[in-house]
């Protein structure tokens, strides 16, 4: 008897740990609402962000940047308030798309290499809730490093003019945009990573963001191709990828330029519908993925 009992506490130290940090990703309580399910497995993923070392990095590189802005903006006469807002945006949108990238393409492969997957999906929770939960987690850890970065740029706007500025106050709309272009980023790198390798995953995100901003010319060109193949062409691509256009008003910003009402509400519009698609494409794509 003695040696049974030895064997069963053997048995219990070595159960696998994945099991383990698998059950902290959702409510200890299993027959919690779907809400309730859903939003732990996004405190979840946003803890595991936040224990990524390059977030602070990022945010300190473009800190530093910043702090150069004011320092570029002061050799140059009456120039400082520009300066500081196009690199201190630019820097914004430029570590935020690597933020949603490098870190969205990891958040279904990781679960899935360590093995953890299994035990969530194990609970009463469905693929589409998974994939939403992890998607807000990395959209709350955004939110916090776009809010950081804009109230930076913010003061160091304050702080070249040696009092108040009022473009710091109006750069926040642009600040905002770009926090929705980030959303678009990574609901695109969730759909990519639901499918295929982080390698691969980034790649094509980067390639739908670089596409993104040039909606404007793919409009024009298939408007102005002699070809009638490459006028359906251009048309697909520019209706199917996403146009970024809309929320990058960097240089208008620096100019003291804020969108009208009606801009921002249909730049809202179009985030909220199109991340909406690609959530349930990625629920589709994923949902049918036999992880046997």
């Amino acid at each position: 008897m003695s040696q049974l009992s030895q064997d069963a506490t053997l048995q219990n130290k070595s159960a696998p740990s994945d099991h383990t940090s698998a059950s902290a990703a959702v409510p200890a309580a299993s027959a919690g609402t779907s809400l309730g399910r859903t939003l732990s497995i996004a405190r979840n993923a946003f803890r595991e962000a936040v224990r990524d070392r390059v977030l602070y990095n990022l945010v300190l590189f473009v800190l530093l940047l910043i702090a150069g802005a004011i320092f570029l903006g002061e050799l140059s006469a009456g120039q400082e308030s520009k300066i500081i807002v196009d690199l201190g945006l630019s820097a914004m949108l430029l570590f935020g798309v690597f933020i949603a990238i490098f870190v969205g393409v990891g958040l279904v492969y990781k679960e899935i290499e360590r093995r953890t997957l299994y035990a969530i999906l194990s609970k009463p929770i469905g693929r589409g809730q998974f994939l939403l939960g992890k998607y807000l987690g990395l959209c709350l850890t955004l939110l916090i490093n776009v809010l950081v970065m804009g109230l930076g740029v913010s003061l160091a706007l304050i702080y070249v003019k040696r009092g108040w500025d009022p473009l710091a106050i109006k750069i926040w709309p642009a600040i905002f945009l770009i926090y929705f272009e980030l959303m678009i980023i990574t609901a695109v790198a969730l759909v990519f990573s639901s499918f295929s390798s982080p390698a691969l995953s980034a790649l094509l995100t980067f390639f739908v963001f670089i596409i993104g901003h040039f909606s404007a010319d793919l409009k024009s060109l298939a408007n102005t191709s002699n070809s009638f193949a490459a006028r359906g062409l251009f048309r697909v691509l520019y209706y199917v990828f996403p146009n970024l256009t809309n929320y990058s008003l960097i240089t208008s910003a620096a100019h003291g330029i804020v969108p009208s009402s009606s801009s921002f509400d249909l730049a809202t519009i179009y985030m909220v519908v199109y991340v909406a698609v690609l959530l349930a494409a990625a629920t589709l794509i994923f949902g049918r993925r036999n992880f046997k």
